[in-house]
């Protein structure tokens, strides 16, 4: 599935918009990884734990993406946006989306 952030892509011409796709995941933090985040943020450096979380949440929120796209018939994704938000107190949704749309060859 060809995805761009841009508006169009360069060697494709779009042949039909086929509306909005989204893909989300909602995420926990961990007591366990929340304590080993506590003392990095007192030595300072790189939260691995959460880096690692936020990783995997961006790719599972980009795969419901594509499988929506796909069962719409896209071939790609424009305008490709990722947001947050929190849902609650220690959890948060990562929300990818943009536009499914049909495209040929120029």
């Amino acid at each position: 599935m060809l995805t761009t952030t841009q508006d169009e892509f360069a060697d494709y011409e779009i042949t039909e918009s086929l509306g909005i796709v989204r893909g989300n995941t909602i995420r926990a933090r961990h007591v366990g990884k929340d304590i080993m985040a506590g003392l990095r943020s007192i030595v300072g450096g790189e939260i691995h734990e959460y880096t690692k979380m936020l990783a995997e949440s961006r790719e599972q929120a980009l795969d419901r993406m594509y499988g929506e796209a796909k069962t719409k018939g896209a071939d790609g994704i424009v305008c490709v946006r990722f947001t947050t938000s929190t849902v609650m107190q220690g959890a948060a949704e990562l929300l990818a989306y943009g536009t499914a749309v049909k495209l040929r060859k120029k």
